[in-house]
């Protein structure tokens, strides 16, 4: 049995409008970084940290993203008639992921250093959180921009909308879906779910023991193969 203790949902779908002519004639998961598939890179980490159950939301040419994915194991969730966003997407594969939390990786990232599910998995705490979202400080990121996400207080709660937000999510969460299940709209922003677990005091940041990159517009592509390798010969 695999040893990972979590369903993983891996996000696809977007128009990658970022990137401008590069998702002209592809979806942005299959942009290549260091020669491999985006998302290949996200399901390397999804591999080590040994996760048996992953679910590939599809949508903007979703018929390439199932012939590069075929044979792979993982279960798609094609959003055929419209892009349900990120809690709209998590809602819609609730049914293929399973009860009970589930974690996330977006796929325009890229993470060094301690596999990223892992270090979610040993800070999850279900008596107390709702979201765990893996973190890095802002002056930490690479090829993300000036802005923060959030700030994290000394038990590790998020707070953000007042100013001095010097964290920035980087793309990996464990989330309890159950206010993702119940959330009345069918195309939705996890970033209102959050705001609910905010203002519940059930949201909390871990730090990633490691670097990571933006890799959702052009130049994060050449900061990204920088990054892995300095990683492999550092």
């Amino acid at each position: 049995m695999p040893a990972y203790p979590f369903p993983l949902m891996l996000f696809a779908a977007g128009f990658g409008t970022r990137m401008k002519a590069l998702t002209a004639d592809r979806p942005k998961p299959l942009i290549p970084v260091t020669g491999r598939a985006l998302i290949d890179h996200a399901l390397d980490v999804a591999t080590a940290a040994d996760v048996g159950r992953i679910v590939v939301n599809t949508h903007y040419r979703a018929e390439q993203m199932a012939a590069h994915l075929a044979g792979s194991g993982v279960t798609i969730s094609h959003e055929a008639d419209r892009i349900l966003e990120t809690g709209g997407g998590l809602k819609a594969a609730l049914p293929l992921l399973g009860d009970g939390p589930v974690a996330i990786l977006n796929s325009d990232g890229i993470w060094t250093g301690a596999n990223p599910l892992q270090t979610l998995a040993v800070a999850w705490d279900n008596t107390r959180m709702e979201a765990l979202l893996l973190l890095l400080p802002l002056d930490r990121t690479r090829a993300h921009g000036p802005k923060g996400d959030f700030r994290v207080d000394a038990e590790g709660r998020l707070s953000r909308g007042a100013g001095g937000e010097d964290h920035v999510y980087i793309g990996a969460q464990i989330i309890n879906p159950d206010r993702v299940r119940a959330f009345p709209d069918e195309v939705f922003s996890l970033n209102r779910v959050w705001d609910q677990m905010i203002a519940a005091g059930t949201a909390f940041g871990v730090l990633h023991p490691g670097d990571w990159c933006d890799v959702g517009h052009p130049e994060g592509i050449a900061e990204a193969e920088r990054l892995l390798h300095d990683a492999r010969h550092g």
